[in-house]
């Protein structure tokens, strides 16, 4: 601060008691006065920058000191804010003082006070001319300005704004209208710091406050708005000096943020506006967030109540979404739940996924609601054809196979690759029902070594005349697998998966290209 002067003239040894502390607390040089003659003499000496004035002093008035200062041109500018326990009557008498600038009622609180020097402190010159000289003055201390972005969500989506501010690194506050609320999401360097809302009961917070979290519960009150003040400037200093524990005060902020996010989008946003000039929220400035949509988004969803997340029968297939320009940070998210985006490259249900992933169905769906809310995965009708893989080398294979699963392509899904790499690839992405490989050397080795995760999957041997007693192939196709041949095999196979009933009413897989010229 920079040592603004303030005189006080009171004749109350408590008020000046009081303005003395608490305004050098705040960094003021602090003059004290009891009589109207010593205020007007201190004025003339120390030019203050502010004087504090009592309305009823010792044999005068806070009007007559008012008058004895604007007869002086060295006293007749310096801003007044009068005080008086008579409210209007006092008021009164000050409408024809031009260095008059506010009213403090009295008995007032120490906030009060600082809060009344402050405006005045900020307005003072503009007022004392305005009142001097008749002209306007803003209605705003600082102008706001106008929003760098501003529109409705009937066109953009608010994880296309987000985006676009995460990956041009910009700095500032995104206003989102609900149609019940206000969220205020606050960015630094494109990521998420912090967000806060107006008009959402803090209940939405407490009430899914882990129990680890509990004691901090008083505190989201002051920390949903991005509440200022002497309660937030005790919460600071006691992080300063190291006497509560900023690890799960940053937890509890980040929960506050996630829940917040995933109400706004659950919600229906109506408008927002982006400026470029805001701060954090005191407690968000010692603990900045430096989160990404999506890490806050799943942690939104994995935090939120069980019956708000949307159940999906097996007929729903989940599939990662391609979005031209869309930013993949990450920050915050697991590598665990992260793992989901290598699942869903094909389309996929919530039982394939869980058992692929070995997480229970529960997290399983909460995940995917935030990856759907930050919209990499979109919901798609699950597939009931069997899915093939098939790892042929010799031309004559490759093309039988290939020949063959174009022909049968409403019935099954295939997909042929030339080497083992391509192979562990798909596998990562989804699980086949069967596996069709050419043997050799190197693939016998692949599945001998993986026999614990290919446990499941169907396997067919290609190009071979005899399986051994102890093979780990269930089907063998001789020589060079002609489509005739590749036919009856899935025949078989159909047949064996519906005695199983892995498949549910199979069709038959025995259609033949058109073009019958066998290899």
């Amino acid at each position: 601060m920079n040592e603004k002067r303030i005189l006080v003239i009171d004749d109350s040894k408590t008020i000046r008691r009081l303005c003395d502390s608490e305004l050098s607390n705040a960094g003021y040089i602090v003059v004290l006065t009891g009589t109207a003659e010593d205020g007007v003499a201190a004025a003339q000496e120390q030019n203050p920058d502010l004087i504090i004035l009592d309305h009823q002093l010792p044999g005068a008035t806070g009007y007559d000191v008012c008058v004895q200062l604007l007869a002086n041109a060295d006293t007749a500018k310096i801003p007044v804010v009068a005080s008086s326990t008579l409210r209007k009557k006092a008021y009164a008498e000050y409408v024809d003082c031009d260095n008059v600038v506010d009213m403090l009622p009295k008995p007032y609180s120490p906030e009060a006070l600082i809060a009344t020097v402050e405006n005045a402190l900020n307005t003072a010159a503009m007022v004392v001319q305005s009142q001097c000289e008749g002209s306007a003055v803003p209605e705003v201390i600082s102008e706001l300005g106008e929003a760098s972005i501003t529109g409705q969500f009937d066109c953009f989506g608010l994880r296309e704004i987000l985006d676009m501010l995460n990956n041009g690194n910009k700095t500032g506050t995104l206003t989102v209208e609900t149609k019940q609320a206000r969220l205020f999401i606050f960015v630094s360097g494109g990521r998420i710091q912090a967000v806060t809302a107006s008009g959402i009961s803090a209940e939405v917070i407490t009430d899914q406050m882990p129990e680890a979290l509990t004691e901090l519960a008083p505190v989201v009150r002051l920390t949903m708005a991005g509440r200022k003040g002497s309660e937030v400037n005790g919460l600071v200093e006691l992080l300063n000096n190291k006497l509560l524990d900023p690890r799960l005060l940053k937890k509890m902020l980040r929960l506050q943020s996630a829940i917040l996010l995933k109400t706004c989008f659950d919600s229906e946003p109506v408008s927002f506006l982006f400026n470029q000039s805001s701060e954090l929220p005191p407690l968000f400035e010692k603990l900045p967030l430096q989160g990404s949509l999506l890490g806050l988004l799943v942690e939104g969803s994995l935090l939120c109540d069980v019956d708000d997340i949307p159940k999906h029968d097996s007929s729903v297939a989940f599939v990662r979404k391609n979005i031209r320009g869309q930013n993949l940070d990450r920050a915050g998210l697991s590598s665990r739940h992260m793992r989901l985006m290598s699942v869903v490259a094909e389309p996929i249900n919530v039982e394939e996924i869980a058992s692929q992933l070995n997480w229970p169905d529960e997290e399983v769906r909460r995940v995917l609601n935030g990856f759907e809310m930050a919209e990499l995965v979109e919901q798609t009708k699950a597939s009931n054809l069997m899915r093939v893989f098939g790892l042929a080398s010799k031309p004559a294979i490759t093309e039988n196979l290939t020949s063959f699963f174009k022909a049968n392509e409403d019935k099954l899904e295939g997909r042929v690759v030339r080497d083992l790499m391509a192979l562990r690839m798909m596998l990562r992405r989804s699980k086949p029902t069967a596996l069709a490989l050419e043997v050799d050397q190197g693939t016998m080795a692949f599945v001998l070594e993986n026999q614990k995760n290919l446990a499941g999957i169907k396997l067919i041997a290609l190009g071979v005349e005899n399986a051994e007693d102890n093979s780990p192939f269930d089907l063998v196709v001789d020589g060079d697998c002609t489509r005739v041949q590749l036919a009856e095999t899935f025949g078989l196979l159909v047949k064996s998966l519906a005695e199983s009933k892995s498949v549910v009413d199979p069709a038959p897989v025995v259609n033949l290209p058109s073009q019958t010229t066998e290899v």
